[in-house]
């Protein structure tokens, strides 16, 4: 059986006006929005340390180009303006935790982490974006973070693209450093 999860109650109160065809004040792109950010219950714990791509695909942020870097994420202190509070990622880390099935779930287990970083321009709140990423194991949200820094000071340093480097997170955050030369 399918449910929809992780949607902010904002984005599920516009979705179910949508749904019932009574656009109080909602447009028809916010409605398809919503309906982007449902996903089914049961995500796979077998890409880990990945996210499983049905759960959390990765989103970017429409603000961060190529072209807006030097106006964004290489201003430092950028990702703070623009980060939750946990008073909005906390609910989406314990939901994220039953839909993985993790054993262990206690929150404290996990950070709540973009997984297209906000450093290259991850989308803040788009549930499609965030995922409990696990501190144990060998490749974890800790050593991400390290890989996310470098990759940000690429861009920012002109050495690669944006898009490299987003590509690069997606497709497998351990080997975006090799596959991007920054090693």
């Amino acid at each position: 059986m399918l449910r929809t999860v992780r949607t902010p109650v904002a984005v599920a109160s516009a979705f179910a006006v949508a749904g019932s065809g009574l656009l109080l004040g909602v447009s028809a792109g916010t409605a398809q929005a919503a309906a982007g950010t449902a996903r089914a219950a049961g995500c796979s714990q077998a890409y880990l340390p990945l996210p499983d791509p049905s759960c959390t695909p990765g989103v970017y942020n429409p603000d961060v180009t190529q072209s807006t870097i030097d106006s964004t994420i290489c201003v430092s202190g950028w990702t703070a303006t623009v980060r939750p509070p946990t008073s909005y990622t906390n609910p989406l880390k314990v939901q994220g935790i039953a839909d993985y099935g993790y054993a262990n779930t206690s929150t404290s287990a996990y950070e709540e982490d973009h997984f297209i970083p906000l450093e290259l321009g991850g989308s803040p709140r788009d549930p499609g974006n965030l995922w409990p990423e696990p501190y144990s194991g060998t490749k974890t949200a800790r050593s991400k973070d390290g890989v996310e820094t470098k990759l940000k000071n690429a861009v920012c340093d002109g050495r690669i693209t944006l898009s490299a480097a987003r590509s690069a997170m997606k497709n497998n955050w351990t080997t975006a450093l090799s596959v991007t030369g920054i090693g």
